[in-house]
């Protein structure tokens, strides 16, 4: 059996060849001067020079940083049967609610807890306004709509 481990500090072949990139750094210089026409040198002299100072001029920041706008939650309802609190203005997800289980007859709304595995679970204050609603059956009685009237309700958001 081999054993390959990486050598401490750099291959001799690279140590070759920085040095000779080094010792002929004038004689490089002056070939891709002659090669740019001047261009190589007035490349490098651009680079070390300083960066403009915008003295006087009317700066514009077309694509600046959004601003900080307090969230507009409410509460949505995705194809798939998660139930999401999320932001009308940016449309993220602030905090998943839980998800309807869609069985036979009727689904039913299972809250995110950490008993039941979520990551992020419902906090315990929003699971003292929501409870109730868990193991709710969604269907004809109560179809996903009014349920997320009754859950924007609960949650002071409406």
């Amino acid at each position: 059996m081999d054993i390959i481990n990486k050598r401490e500090g750099p291959r001799p072949e690279d140590v070759r060849a920085k040095r000779l990139i080094s010792e002929n750094a004038a004689t490089i210089r002056k070939l891709a001067d002659q090669i740019s026409g001047g261009g190589y040198s007035a490349m490098q002299n651009r680079q070390k020079q300083e960066a403009p100072r915008p003295d006087g001029l009317v700066l514009h920041d077309m694509g600046g940083a959004a601003k900080a706008l307090e969230p507009e939650p409410y509460v949505r309802i995705s194809l798939n049967g998660r139930v999401v609190l999320t932001c009308r203005r940016t449309g993220r997800q602030i905090q998943l609610l839980g998800e309807i289980r869609h069985g036979f007859p009727a689904g039913t709304f299972r809250i995110a807890t950490a008993e039941r595995g979520y990551l992020s679970p419902v906090a315990d204050e929003m699971l003292g306004a929501i409870g109730e609603l868990d193991g709710c059956e969604i269907g004809s009685a109560m179809p996903e709509a009014d349920l997320a009237a009754e859950l924007e309700r609960r949650l002071g958001l409406g």
